[in-house]
């Protein structure tokens, strides 16, 4: 895996995992079921990405926006490709909501809402934290098969 993806705790918060995608439990969780959406390649530019990674990235946004729907019940989902400081091809994925949410002992609001995702005032979830809301999301996630 590139940097990126270890940078993001790879394998520790491995969600999902496809051929050219990889779907990881952002460490600091911005809104609740904050994610990073990473291409599995060494691609710094988006358009660098083989065509097979596009066309499966239509299949990994369904099922991210699946899981999210029935673990948070999002309003508006944002996927912000911020790539300034992690070079490799890489999107966090926000769900939106207004008020609060709670899954697995875990809650947090979003203090962004309704407008852009306040990144300041992120939650850095623990290693127990984060087993817990990584559980959940794959015990949601849609079979690849």
């Amino acid at each position: 895996m590139n940097e990126t993806i270890q940078k993001f705790g790879y394998p520790a918060t491995t969600v999902a995992e496809y051929e050219h995608w990889i779907v990881l439990l952002r460490p600091a969780q911005v809104t609740l079921g904050s994610l990073i959406l990473a291409a599995k390649s060494d691609a710094t530019a988006f358009p660098e990405l083989p065509p097979a990674a596009f066309a499966e990235l239509e299949q990994v946004t369904r099922d991210i926006e699946s899981v999210l729907k029935t673990v948070v019940d999002y309003s508006k989902i944002n996927y912000l490709m911020l790539m300034m400081v992690d070079p490799h091809v890489h999107f966090h994925v926000f769900p939106r909501y207004e008020g609060d949410r709670e899954t697995r002992g875990i809650s947090l609001d979003d203090a962004g809402w309704p407008k852009t995702p306040d990144l300041t005032r992120a939650l850095a979830l623990d290693e127990g934290q984060t087993q817990r809301l990584v559980a959940c999301l794959q015990e949601h996630w849609p079979s690849k098969g």
